[in-house]
């Protein structure tokens, strides 16, 4: 029967979806770490390899931690990399790839799709194209205007040249909550703690990117809350009401504290840019240090929480938030299903979801264990609130990461790359092939609790 047909090459080894998005943003890194070591990428000509590759992996992970300021130690070719890096990092090694293909024409294949899926994270293969095509025209839309706004409002200060450089570079880290600035001295934002256009433009930018790309498309093509999919349901009610209790609650513990100078309309407008910027953007308008540490507190509860699905963020994510907190409120209401907007969340999706909190929150204990090793002598509550920004791809920081340890920077490195690319896909990805098993076990309950 199979006499004369050529025998088919088997092949020897084939990448998992997830396999491959974290050899994707692996290499991404290493490339950045190549380029950054460059003599022409520092602006004394000596490149330290390890500053390099800690400040590629916070790029590419849409960080914004770093341990030498980003204006005052790279040239422009160095921040034209990071730049490049962070919109790598920010819309995905699957996504970019995209875009190329094409502008080439190029034919994308069934496997090829699999990985665009898991990138952009999506249940259905179908319309995967063309939800690239609005994401690639959401995010060129969303930061061509945030650049505008910034360069004709910082133009007069700095410059038409400078003014444009710094609208676009902060345009794009914003959109991809990345939290990496051009202003010098390590201050991000602090500057601008008075200053509306650019508080409210950055603030924008980094909800939009963080609320995640098929939320987006979707709102644009139903425009009704009603019609909307849970997801989008979801995650909109969690991002409003999450910012919306988190400015209330720095407005009372720092209306008199670091708020103190400011007017009422101003403290207004920092308390919203601090409720929205710990949701892993990484900017901030009002030094950290001045914070009470209750409200540093709460940072990183928002930290560990991130973004949502899909988007340019980091952390466990508003879904995985509220569908563990939908599970316990099902539980105690005596009631076998989380449900929410007149539907019911599959009990496969609140396993993961458990999963994930749980996978995070182990990172972020064990990381926060070795650096007490590696940084002995650090205040402990400092160490841990770098943690959960490492974790949760957000970049705030209490001044801890410019004298980390190198065992320390490498810590913190790897963690980055765990919030980046999601501590459950990681575990796929170093597990076997997901099958189902053709025997279950016979079950037998045990005391919980």
């Amino acid at each position: 029967m199979t006499e004369g047909l050529p025998a088919k090459k088997p092949r020897i080894f084939t990448l998992t979806p997830p396999q491959v998005l974290v050899l994707g943003f692996a290499l991404a890194i290493l490339a950045g770490t190549l380029l950054l070591s460059l003599p022409l990428a520092v602006r004394d000509g000596k490149p330290d390899l390890l500053t390099a590759a800690f400040t590629a992996t916070s790029a590419v992970c849409v960080t914004g931690l770093v341990v030498v300021d980003t204006a005052d130690h790279w040239t422009l070719f160095g921040q034209l990399v990071i730049l490049l890096l962070i919109h790598t990092g920010g819309l995905g090694l699957m996504t970019m790839g995209t875009l190329f293909a094409l502008l080439l024409g190029r034919r994308i294949g069934l496997r090829r799709r699999q990985q665009i899926k898991e990138s952009v994270n999506q249940n259905e293969l179908t319309g995967i194209i063309w939800l690239v095509q609005r994401i690639l025209l959401f995010t060129a839309t969303a930061e061509a205007i945030g650049a505008a706004i910034l360069t004709l409002h910082l133009a007069p200060e700095y410059g038409w040249t400078q003014g444009l450089w710094l609208g676009v570079f902060h345009s794009v880290s914003a959109f991809n909550n990345a939290g990496f600035d051009l202003f010098g001295g390590f201050r991000s934002l602090t500057g601008f703690g008075n200053d509306p256009v650019v508080s409210l433009t950055v603030a924008g930018l980094l909800i939009l990117g963080g609320i995640g790309f098929s939320v987006a498309v979707d709102v644009y093509r139903k425009r009704s809350f009603r019609k909307l999919s849970l997801h989008s349901k979801i995650v909109i009610a969690v991002t409003i009401l999450l910012l919306t209790l988190a400015t209330v609650a720095v407005l009372l513990l720092e209306h008199d504290h670091a708020l103190r100078d400011l007017t009422p309309r101003h403290k207004l407008l920092a308390a919203f840019f601090q409720a929205s910027t710990p949701r892993t953007a990484g900017f901030n308008t009002v030094p950290l240090d001045d914070f009470f540490v209750p409200t540093q507190f709460l940072m990183m509860i928002l930290m560990f929480i991130g973004a949502s699905p899909g988007s340019t963020g980091g952390g466990i994510k508003t879904t995985t938030f509220i569908t563990v907190g939908l599970a316990l409120l099902s539980l105690a209401r005596g009631r076998e299903d989380a449900e929410v907007f007149g539907r019911r969340i599959p009990r496969s999706q609140v396993y993961k979801a458990l999963a994930i909190l749980v996978l995070g929150l182990t990172v972020v204990l064990a990381t926060t264990l070795f650096l007490t090793i590696t940084e002995n002598g650090k205040d402990f509550f400092t160490i841990f609130f770098e943690t959960v920004s490492a974790f949760g791809t957000v970049g705030l920081s209490l001044g801890l990461t410019p004298d980390l340890s190198p065992a320390g920077r490498l810590a913190v490195m790897f963690t980055m790359f765990i919030g980046r690319v999601g501590p459950l896909t990681l575990a796929f990805s170093l597990a076997q092939r997901e099958h189902k098993a053709k025997i279950r076990l016979p079950e037998q309950k045990i005391l919980i609790g």
